[in-house]
């Protein structure tokens, strides 16, 4: 099988000139490349007027091999044939590079190109692409052919690496720039020498810039807007290293040439949409870098898309009203990692319902658009966090799970969405989270299972009962800001006060749980995050809505402050108490959970020790309270002056009736679940 290797363009910001300068140095050997012995000029060739010269080189190599290989091959060094053409009119180098040792048993052929960048005149683009046919080689064709893709490959790693080696060796000697090459007959003003030889100067003497050293492609240094993505479909529309590094990840240099290879392939045989290099890179990592599975799996995906119309579904179709009612699921914000975080509360949704009233195909259509809008999502993150996120984070919240989720149409059509899933977004899922698993979920799992990916089923994380509150759980996969209160989030209420000196009171049952009650102040209005898109049934509780008042990026003592000392309270303890303003402003009550139980277990939860050991619990921090904000005229003492210092739900409710016929006072009582 003939293994064949395309590099993306790598670009060096240093005009052609002096990279060919630095690219000279590496003859007749380069003490970079251990392997490069030696090499002899065989015949040279240069025009009249300087502008073509052509040069052929024997490379002697000594490869990296076993030496009882060596014994049997009978050699001891491999020589390779290479010719350099420059055309210093064109401004472009071409390197052809061939086998001369076992030429009859193995044929190795490169071709390597050194030009002049399209966008910027003062900066040299580099390709290169090779080719390795191993006909027969004493039995041992596969061991020479992992050799040489070793050695290939270590080689590639190091060519930027050398040529800037001897762009600083050259700085050092004093020689910032080389002239281009001019007609014999035509000598450029000096004027214009002077200039050009200032502006080649000024680009030559930094090694690398600093913009290489963050990963940005020279695309995104020619638009002050930011790096445009490439235009699928356009067949001179070529990848740049810095971009696959700054938007797709750190590629080895073999995956990077899979990826062009591949989109190249789209480019010049697909009618259509061409898909965009982040789920090209999916579909190959799904196969492990297989060409020829990925291609497979992805003509069938990107024909199903076309009868589907899956690309513009965001635009085109709207869920029923239904859905936006009653399904328990929505985007909520990113994990720690910066992937987006989708949250579905399973066990809360009645299925059965949905899908008599809706049907299979409008439920997998749903799930197509929240599909379409993670890798949207996917696209901001990258651009938001500055690194490459191409996955996103699912947390399922399994309580109330039980048999009538079992229903058997509606395990069908979950059968057919995952189908669906798995066929059309590979490596889109980056973490599954399963919290609070009941006893009925081996069923389930045991009936999905089976047509769920091996890589997909490794990033299922399972915890039943309360052990997503210990360590390996929730917290080390998202901030505790953003976790839901339903599932022992934090809950807030903001109050704004105007006038100085009012009293906020305030009065609260802890249910179930131990909390710690804070009260901040703030000069300046919190700023909720952006909302997203989780309706009344998704995952809020009843009550209301809990949101993160307190910007992540706030300092406490700069941007807010704590005006009362930290309250611990123990589940069935009753709380009253007030704090008179010194400030208008902001208010900020917060009520958080204080004491999370330890997990037994040390390491990360396995799904087979979850499944062995699946425990019932409901457990959750719930606060029922109650709060006013008082004019000072209209205060009479503290609320801990009360006749009962255990408050209960019937005095809570007539001090909300006495407390409505009080035009000046503002209050709310409800339940909270944190």
């Amino acid at each position: 099988m003939v293994q064949k290797y395309q590099s993306p363009v790598r670009v060096y910001k240093h005009p052609f000139e002096l990279i060919m300068a630095a690219y000279e140095r590496r003859f007749p050997t380069c003490p970079l490349i251990p392997m490069f012995v030696d090499s002899d000029t065989v015949s040279e060739f240069k025009s009249e007027d300087g502008a073509i010269h052509v040069i052929e080189r024997r490379c002697k190599l000594d490869i990296d091999a076993p030496r009882l290989l060596k014994k049997i091959a009978g050699v001891d060094y491999v020589y390779f044939v290479q010719k350099n053409s420059l055309n210093s009119r064109e401004r472009t180098l071409h390197i052809e590079a061939h086998n001369e040792t076992f030429s009859n048993r193995v044929i190795i052929n490169e071709h390597c190109c050194y030009t002049v960048h399209p966008e910027n005149e003062d900066w040299t683009c580099f390709e290169q692409s090779a080719s390795l046919d191993i006909k027969s080689f004493f039995g041992f064709e596969s061991t020479v052919e992992k050799i040489a893709m070793k050695q290939y490959t270590s080689n590639i790693k190091k060519g930027k690496e050398i040529i800037e080696y001897y762009l600083r060796q050259l700085e050092e000697e004093g020689i910032t720039f080389v002239p281009r090459w001019t007609p014999p007959s035509i000598a450029p003003s000096s004027e214009t020498s002077s200039s050009c030889k200032k502006q080649a100067m000024s680009l030559a003497v930094v090694v690398p810039d600093a913009a290489q050293a963050e990963g940005l492609g020279s695309e995104a240094l020619s638009s002050p807007s930011g790096p445009p993505e490439p235009v699928a479909g356009t067949p001179d529309d070529k990848l740049d290293a810095d971009y696959i590094k700054r938007y797709l990840g750190d590629l080895t240099p073999l995956q990077e040439s899979c990826l062009i290879r591949l989109r190249q392939w789209l480019q010049e045989t697909h009618k259509g949409k061409i898909p965009k290099d982040e789920h090209i890179l999916r579909f190959l990592r799904a196969r492990d870098f297989n060409i020829d599975k990925a291609r497979e799996i992805m003509c069938q995906s990107l024909t199903w898309r076309k009868q589907h119309q899956v690309d513009y579904i965001l635009e085109t179709w709207s869920p029923p009203q239904v859905l936006q009612d009653y399904y328990a699921g929505g985007w909520h914000h990113h994990d720690k990692d910066g992937r987006p975080l989708y949250v579905l509360r399973l066990g809360q949704m009645d299925t059965k319902g949905l899908v008599r009233a809706l049907g299979e195909e409008a439920l997998l259509r749903y799930v197509l658009s929240v599909n379409e809008e993670g890798l949207r999502r996917c696209e901001e993150n990258t651009k938001v966090f500055g690194r490459p996120i191409s996955s996103w984070t699912c947390l399922v919240d399994l309580e109330g799970l039980n048999m009538r989720h079992l229903w058997r149409p509606g395990v069908k059509a979950l059968l057919r969405i995952i189908e669906v899933v798995e066929a059309n977004y590979p490596e889109t899922l980056g973490r599954l989270l399963i919290l609070r698993a009941p006893r009925v979920f081996p069923v389930l799992w045991t009936l999905v299972s089976p047509f769920i990916d091996d890589n997909t089923r490794r990033k299922f994380l399972i915890y039943a009962g309360n052990d997503y509150q210990g360590p390996g759980g929730l917290l080390d996969y998202i901030d505790k800001e953003i976790i839901p209160d339903f599932l022992s989030g934090e809950c807030v209420i903001l109050i704004q006060i105007v006038d100085a000196s009012s009293v906020i009171t305030w009065d609260f049952d802890v249910c179930k749980g131990d909390i710690v009650f804070n009260i901040y102040h703030s000069k300046r209005s919190p700023q909720p995050p952006k909302k997203d898109s989780l309706g009344a049934h998704s995952i809020t509780s009843p009550g209301g809505n809990n949101v993160q008042l307190i910007d992540r990026v706030w300092q406490l003592g700069r941007d807010y402050s704590m005006v009362e000392s930290p309250l611990v309270c123990r589940e069935g303890e009753s709380v009253q108490g007030s704090h008179v303003t010194r400030w208008p402003g902001f208010y900020i009550l917060q009520w958080r959970f204080h004491s999370m139980p330890a997990c037994a277990a040390t390491s990360l939860p396995r799904v087979d020790d979850v499944l062995a050991s699946l425990q019932v619990s409901s457990h959750k921090c719930k606060v029922m309270y109650y709060t006013e904000v008082i004019g000072s005229e209209d205060f009479r003492g503290s609320m801990t002056s009360l006749e009962s210092s255990h408050s209960g739900f019937s005095q809570l409710s007539a001090a909300t009736t006495s407390s409505s016929q009080s035009q000046s006072s503002s209050m709310i009582s409800r339940w909270r679940f944190c």
